[in-house]
């Protein structure tokens, strides 16, 4: 809402102009040419140009800078401002996703151009070209940003947008009963709840390239074995899961790309629930209930670890404490802990100090992965923080950046989802169906394949049923 890249994708996942309003691609696929729109301010009235561009990109390739998205521009060869309002970008070798990168957000030269980018303070006041301006950020509590008049495509109808922080659900959905919030993201059992109390409230329904995961620490020696991992994939039963925690809003998966993406594979075949398959595996590799007490050890050491996963979100609370109930059954002890975000993601996951996580991505709807699984993003603050590396991966991530056509793409990404359907670096989960609720005072919503708030600009209250002193929604 603050920010815009050069490129977006329409509701159809058509690439459209954004900040770019038009661009050329030559034969070989190497150099970029985007013309940017003329007319464009940041919110503090300041022209945006191709000055900015330079400097977005020179931020991002910084080694200094801490961002996992450095890898979609290291293959990047040079970016040129041809004049103020055209950019020339030469990669050193094709690169199929180099376009839809530039749908990165764009940030100001001349509001970052001096200090310390990673704690400069625009970092907590944001400054953007986006159809809405920031106003206030109160840590741990809320958001709120302001209509920004001089958006290029136009004024959005709604005032003000205030995000609320309230990290727990249950206290969300009381607040959404009390039609305190406008719009939120609901759990399955609260979407399947009082159906009376949802005619105030239009639900949706609609499928996003989401998936959760139980994520090894593959640096820890009890996860460092294919043959363990398998056990612990034979001993999860994943029917159960999504009937117990999405109650059938959602379904399992086998790797990481969920059903809807153009490069799952349908050929990969699940691990099956089989506690004596997974009893098998764990003994194959010394885990054995020697002393009868229930719980398997080797050396004396018993298999016992602790799942991390983050406050606030129920289906992965609930889906720890399954996976905690079944691997009993094998005899491997966990543990579950719930951690604030912050405190989840900077002192444990980052730095790699944790045994295994529950967590979920949502992915591009380009089936580039080479953040999350190449070996060389395993830097701290990157996002292969569980450590995987298999050069027959690596290369296989790299082949699949350097094809354009669409089917031989997807050749190379079926592999991929074999490979690491066999490596288990993670056991793939379930994918969720989205599950959002939105008043009925507030027109213009509408799910497509870019999802729900692609036309979010376009939204808006009729006078009438107007609540707020001016025209404003509540989300969370």
């Amino acid at each position: 809402l603050v920010f815009n890249g050069l490129v977006k994708y329409d509701k159809n996942l058509q690439i459209v102009g954004d900040l770019a309003e038009s661009w050329t691609v030559s034969p070989d696929g190497l150099v970029i040419t985007f013309h940017l729109r003329r007319s464009v301010t940041w919110h503090d009235e300041v022209p945006f140009t191709a000055e900015d561009v330079r400097f977005t990109y020179e931020r991002l390739v910084d080694p200094k800078v801490r961002t996992p998205y450095a890898s979609d521009f290291e293959l990047v060869k040079s970016l040129e401002v041809l004049d103020p309002y055209t950019v020339r970008v030469t990669y050193k070798e094709p690169f199929s996703p180099g376009l839809i990168s530039w749908g990165m957000g764009m940030i100001p030269k001349h509001v970052f151009a001096s200090g310390d980018f990673n704690t400069h303070p625009a970092n907590r006041r944001p400054i953007g070209t986006g159809p809405f301006r920031f106003q206030l950020w109160k840590t741990d509590d809320r958001i709120l940003l302001e209509a920004n008049p001089r958006y290029y495509e136009g004024r959005p109808y709604l005032d003000r947008y205030l995000y609320l922080i309230i990290p727990d659900q249950t206290v969300q959905f009381l607040e959404l009963r009390n039609e305190a919030i406008d719009a939120m993201t609901l759990t399955p059992d609260q979407f399947k709840a009082y159906p009376e109390f949802f005619r105030r409230y239009r639900k949706f329904r609609y499928v996003r390239p989401i998936y959760t995961y139980l994520g090894f620490n593959l640096r820890n020696p009890l996860f460092q074995s294919a043959a363990v991992r398998r056990a612990i994939a034979h001993a999860i039963d994943k029917q159960a899961l999504a009937q117990g925690v999405l109650l059938g809003f959602g379904q399992p998966v086998t790797g990481p790309y969920p059903p809807t993406s153009w490069a799952f594979n349908p050929n990969v075949k699940e691990y099956p629930y089989n506690l004596e398959t997974a009893k098998t595996l764990l003994a194959s590799e010394g885990w054995v209930d020697h002393d009868g007490d229930g719980w398997v050890d080797r050396n004396g050491r018993p298999f016992e670890f602790t799942i991390l996963t983050n406050q606030g979100n129920k289906s992965r609370a609930l889906t720890a404490e399954m996976i905690q109930d079944q691997l009993k059954r094998i005899g491997i002890k966990v543990h579950v802990r719930i951690l604030e975000w912050a405190t989840f993601l900077h002192q444990y996951v980052d730095p790699g100090a944790f045994d295994a996580v529950i967590l979920g991505w949502q992915l591009s709807f380009d089936p580039d992965q080479y953040n999350i699984w190449h070996s060389s993003q395993r830097k701290p603050g990157r996002y292969n923080f569980v450590g995987y590396a298999n050069p027959e991966v690596d290369r296989l991530l790299e082949q699949g950046r350097r094809v354009f056509d669409r089917a031989k793409r997807q050749q190379i990404y079926w592999q991929l989802h074999q490979r690491l359907a066999e490596d288990l670096p993670y056991v793939f989960l379930y994918a969720p169906d989205t599950l959002a609720v939105i008043h009925r005072r507030v027109r213009g919503p509408e799910v497509a394949p870019a999802g729900l708030g692609w036309n979010f600009r376009e939204w808006y209250v009729p006078p009438a049923e107007q609540k707020y002193p001016t025209h404003i929604i509540y989300a969370r």
